[in-house]
């Protein structure tokens, strides 16, 4: 089910911006939640760095071998060497079993962060190991549904605001940051147009 501001934020940003209405009118598809926090988090740990289709190759691994039950208890009874068989960094694979852990023993607590403001939820979320500002914000729209996020160290973005508007690769970090501005309050839905201009399939974590 989409968010209750998906399609304020569609006209919205459609009578912003001339670009951003075409790639709104061209975008299939529209954001949803898994309703699977860990779920979100592990995924957006796996991607980190390298291209989707190697993400989506590790991913896959790594949800057979937690026999499709991606859940911290599953986690948990692996072992690290598991993990990295997956095709893990040993850092990435340290830090998912890290998260499963916290969970479990509830010294880190998902259900705090709906009542944080962005930042604070990117703070908070940002103690965890092998998590930085990108998960934290991949978190925030693709499991808590934020409608404001604008990841500016994603490169996919970086890469769509260069084709889409003309600028070299990468773009101005002044210009990024005019455009911030200009689809606030609704950036989460631009950044999904801008991705899916680049990749022509939905993004979801």
């Amino acid at each position: 089910m989409k968010p209750k501001w998906w399609e304020k934020s569609k006209k919205y940003l459609c009578k912003k911006d001339k670009v951003m209405k075409r790639l709104i009118n061209s975008y299939k598809g529209h954001l949803t939640t898994r309703n699977n926090f860990f779920y979100s988090l592990t995924r957006s740990i796996i991607s980190q760095q390298i291209s989707v289709s190697a993400a989506e190759s590790v991913f896959l691994k790594f949800q057979k071998k937690c026999n499709g039950k991606i859940k911290p208890k599953t986690v948990s009874k692996l072992s690290i060497s598991d993990l990295r068989r997956c095709g893990l960094s040993r850092m990435k694979a340290i830090g998912i079993k890290s998260l499963s852990e916290k969970i479990l023993n509830k010294s880190f607590n998902p259900r705090l962060i709906k009542n944080m403001t962005d930042e604070e939820a990117i703070v908070y979320l940002s103690s965890l190991r092998q998590i930085g500002r990108w998960s934290s914000e991949m978190v925030l729209i693709f499991f808590y549904n934020r409608p404001n996020i604008w990841p500016v160290q994603d490169i996919g973005l970086l890469r769509a605001i260069s084709n889409n508007y003309k600028k070299k690769y990468l773009p101005p970090m002044s210009f990024v940051n005019k455009l911030q501005k200009k689809f606030s309050p609704y950036c989460t839905l631009a950044v999904m147009a801008l991705w899916y201009s680049v990749d022509n399939e939905p993004v979801q974590y």
